[in-house]
């Protein structure tokens, strides 16, 4: 009786899960959803407090709440009702809901309203006005120091300062193709601002980009009559690139120096750092071949080069993306991150004013294993400066964990456990660490934990946010390259699968530079179109081949010189492994990338036409001629140099092969990678007598974003539903 009672209640579990899960995506849940509501749910504004073990998250009524990481108790410190309360006591506009917040210290933090800097103290239950940020409706860039109250911004192509008294003018260029105090090489080797504020926020590091000699680009505005021509400047491999010095402003002096960065001109200054007393800023000055790199110091005062502390070769190329870091309570040593032993690995320097050595941990087999595993992530140091805590791949390419470093021996503990993706949030005084879980089965899990690795509170355990949904089934697995590489690859199977038919296949990739998209993160790092497909009744595979991030360098430098051509025998070895599938119908396989992954799109198209039946590309590089000189020189050196990669890699060259069904797709605005590349494409198509479709999104630059996307995924959908 026991028995029939067990299995019954079995049964109508089973039922329950099977009636739960019969909603498929719509393609708005699939595209924008994806992001809000069917994300696994988080604690907003998550962050530690300044100068306390506390942290401070929003919860969903719309307060703050502060926990203590030392009692473990939480309590709601102030309420949306009492920040309106008091912003109507200064007479400004309310929200709806928590602005964004700032801690100033343990009891204060900042809001901005009506171009308002504002201080709000949780125990007196008042804001005051730290700083009007009225610099005008030009304003851009706003760079804040948390600890001097100044704000540096620009205008236009100009630079200036508030000191809570006045507006500045650092900078006063009339040519607006000189720009000061913005982000510079495009964006390349993990430059992403302009303005660099000295430790104790008194003075003001910036870039300033002489572009004159730089060739103009047109870019055309549609949406006037006549269309407008506006003008960027877009520096295409081979050609005159611009030139970039530092300039130095001492708000008190009102004074500004550069740095004597010296010759060539034309070199690429990386990684701005400030020294912790203030007297010197390192650089790390990449030679334009991007072979060469040299950590370079300055006098902040003076400007004078002062030496050379270190400097890496690699016959290939050197790619450093990671400012110095300097240990707390040892002014005199810094930490590296490079790829000098073919990883990125952390690097010990200690330096006096004559000499420099380094101590590298790494290499020891003693602390290290084999060493083959990347840093993803610089955590920070105890107060001490005795250990350093970071974020690696040492369990495997597509996880990431936490550990601890002593730096007197080298001794390496891990402090995360749980196959997955861990990203840290570490307190200021180093003692916990807030730890942001995912994994393919493990939507968010957010815990506190103590830098021992002891787990001492659950703050969010998510519930999975598709829990009503028939999903493709997800798997992780890897292949192995010609070359003996793991190679990750992901798998969605078709819901409702069944092993005895035949299904079509969708690949999607890019398995370019700088980039990975496998990961055993929730959804298997997947943006949720892929499932929107398997629903539809695809297979869909991804596989992050040579030459895709987070590998070491060997790995990523494999297509050097040749893009393209050592990804796509990459790709081959993933599609003959969906042939050898008794459940893939190999006569009915698309294939999808956008921008590097439109480039090996239309490369796969062309160079192995005879596997795909259709395939999508957007905003894909057809000629690496064309494309911008700080990326395409670091892979491919220049055209003049490496005439025969260029045109080994350049999709032209190769239209008379096209066999299947072509959508190219692209942004009439795109400043990334111009839309000349299709349209070279298109007219050689044409000349040639070969059939394509195309489609532009008018307005749009290098990617198609807002509701438009969702039109964008429709049409695709479309496309390959109805051709394959």
């Amino acid at each position: 009786m026991k028995k029939n009672i067990l299995i019954l209640f079995v049964s109508v579990i089973l039922l329950q899960t099977a009636n739960a899960q019969t909603k498929l995506l719509t393609m708005d849940e699939a595209i924008i959803k994806q992001k809000t509501t069917l994300a696994p749910a988080k604690l907003k504004q998550l962050m530690w407090i300044k100068g306390a073990d506390k942290f401070s998250f929003i919860n969903d009524e719309n307060a703050i709440v502060i926990g203590n990481a030392e009692s473990n108790k939480q309590e709601i410190a102030v309420t949306l009702k009492q920040i309106n309360e008091a912003l109507l006591k200064l007479k400004l506009a309310t929200f709806e809901a928590m602005p964004v917040i700032q801690w100033k210290s343990e009891n204060v933090f900042m809001i901005e309203a009506e171009n308002k800097l504002l201080a709000y103290n949780i125990k007196s239950k008042y804001f005051t006005v730290d700083a009007d940020r009225d610099f005008g409706k030009d304003a851009e860039h706003i760079d804040f120091d948390a600890i001097s109250l100044y704000v540096a911004y620009t205008v236009k192509n100009n630079l200036f300062v508030f000191d809570g008294k006045e507006k500045l003018a650092i900078t006063n260029d009339k040519d607006e193709n000189i720009v000061n105090g913005q982000s510079v090489h495009r964006n390349e080797f993990g430059i992403t601002k302009g303005t660099f504020w000295s430790p104790k926020g008194d003075q003001l590091a910036f870039y300033r980009m002489d572009q004159t000699m730089v060739t103009d680009y047109p870019i055309i505005d549609w949406t006037v009559r006549p269309a407008k021509v506006n003008e960027i400047k877009y520096p295409m491999a081979g050609d005159k690139s611009h030139e970039v010095t530092v300039g130095v402003y001492n708000v008190a002096k009102h004074t500004t120096i550069f740095l004597k960065t010296g010759e060539p001109k034309e070199q690429y200054l990386a990684n701005i750092t400030w020294s912790p007393d203030e007297k010197h800023i390192f650089i790390q000055v990449l030679n334009r071949d991007q072979n060469e790199m040299k950590l370079n110091s300055y006098n902040s005062v003076t400007g004078e080069f002062e030496q050379t502390y270190y400097t890496e070769r690699n016959e290939k190329y050197v790619h450093p993306t990671h400012p110095i870091a300097f240990v707390p309570n040892h002014n005199d040593e810094f930490i590296l991150q490079s790829e000098m032993d073919g990883y990125n690995h952390l690097h010990l320097f200690s330096f006096d004013s004559k000499s420099i050595s380094m101590k590298e941990f790494i290499k020891d087999n003693k602390f290290a294993g084999d060493g083959k595993w990347i840093i993803t992530d610089l955590a920070g140091f105890d107060d001490k400066g005795d250990n350093v805590y970071y974020s690696s791949t040492k369990e495997n390419g597509i996880t990431r964990n936490l550990y601890k470093m002593n730096l007197k021996d080298g001794m390496i503990a891990r402090l995360t456990q749980g196959d997955g993706t861990h990203t840290i949030l570490l307190s200021d005084s180093k003692k916990y660490f807030i730890d942001n879980f995912q994994s393919i089965d493990v939507p968010r899990e957010v815990a506190l934990y103590s830098t021992s690795g002891k787990k001492l509170q659950t703050l969010k355990l998510a519930e999975n946010p598709l829990k009503e949904y028939k999903l493709g089934k997800l798997s992780l697995f890897k292949l192995k390259s010609e070359a003996g590489d793991d190679l990750y690859c992901r798998m969605f199977k078709p819901v409702d699968f069944d092993s005895t038919k035949k299904y079509p296949v969708i690949v999607y990739l890019y398995n370019g530079p700088g980039i990975q998209l496998v990961n055993n993160t929730w959804n298997g790092g997947a943006d949720m179109w892929l499932q929107y497909m398997a629903e539809r009744g695809f297979v869909v595979f991804t596989m992050d081949g040579r030459g895709s991030a987070n590998r070491g360098t060997a790995f990523e430098q494999a297509s050097f010189q040749h893009l393209g051509t050592v990804e796509m025998r990459d790709q081959m070895i993933g599609i003959n492994y969906l042939k050898s599938l008794k459940y893939v119908d190999a006569a009915r396989m698309g294939l999808m990338g956008w921008s590097f992954g439109g480039f090996m799109t239309t490369s796969i198209m062309t160079r192995y036409p005879d596997i795909f039946k259709v395939a999508v590309a957007g905003g894909p590089v057809i000629d690496w001629s064309y494309y911008e000189i700080m990326y395409t020189e670091r892979y491919m050196d220049t055209p003049q140099s490496n005439p025969q990669g260029y045109k080994e890699s350049n999709v032209m060259n190769y239209i008379d092969n096209l066999k299947g069904k072509l959508m190219l797709i692209h942004g009439t605005q795109d400043n990334v990678v111009v839309w000349q590349h299709s349209l070279m494409f298109l007219k050689a198509c044409v000349d040639k007598g070969k059939q394509v479709d195309y489609f532009v999104y008018p307005g749009h630059e290098h990617n198609v974003t807002g509701k438009d996307r969702v039109h964008l995924f429709n049409k695709v959908s479309e496309y390959f539903i109805s051709n394959l």
